[in-house]
């Protein structure tokens, strides 16, 4: 597995890319549970998650084993705490994982995660996500609508506070439960900005000692 650690601010980030064929299976699941009202209406997670967005599925655990999903996420987690802590976890165990499906002006409050590790990646991504209503200069401003965004502590010098990343299809990020963060609203497009987090604990000992 390729894996990117990323030092954006106190704690660490990890990047990992999803298989091709991964993004797939768990889109196609996701498009069946479209479909299925009865079964959609079961998994629904809208209720107990922070976003104001289409709808939110939680995966069933023996999809995500099936598919090879919990496998993927618990070797990204193993390694990224091994490179930021030098100490191997000897326990994972999945919380909870599921999907959200986001249209135009649709967001996700600054919220944070329960357990111990979270994460965030992206099945589909809207061609654009818009751009300013008043004119750019220069290109210094980068239009953030559809982007996900990481939060820690205030700005200081060499510091940042913030962490911005733009989707793109596979990318998928790691980082601490109590890292707020948002998605703000993004628009001029009808398609879906369709994502996918999980919550974990490992084991508390390396928990508690960062």
């Amino acid at each position: 597995m390729s894996i990117q650690l990323i030092r954006a601010f106190g704690p660490t980030i990890a990047k990992i890319k999803i298989p091709n064929e991964m993004v797939k299976a768990l889109n196609d699941y996701v498009d069946g549970l479209i479909i299925d009202k009865k079964k959609s209406k079961e998994l629904s997670a809208g209720a107990n998650l922070a976003g104001d967005v289409t709808q939110e599925f939680k995966l069933e655990k023996e999809f995500s084993q099936r598919v090879g999903w919990l496998d993927l996420i618990s070797k990204g987690v193993f390694q990224w705490i091994q490179m930021s802590t030098n100490q191997s976890i000897k326990e994972f165990k999945m919380i909870d994982s599921w999907i959200v499906r986001q249209f135009q002006n649709e967001y996700n409050p600054v919220h944070m995660h329960g357990g111990h590790v979270s994460g965030a990646g992206f099945l589909k991504v809207p061609k654009t996500f818009g751009k300013y209503v008043q004119e750019e200069k220069d290109g210094v401003k980068h239009y953030a609508g559809g982007t996900l965004n990481l939060i820690h502590g205030s700005k200081q010098f060499l510091s940042k506070s913030t962490f911005q990343i733009r989707p793109e299809v596979g990318d998928f990020y790691f980082f601490p439960n109590y890292m707020m963060h948002t998605v703000y609203p993004f628009k001029d497009t009808d398609e879906e900005r369709r994502s996918i987090s999980f919550n974990a604990f490992v084991d508390q000992s390396i928990y508690d000692t960062f």
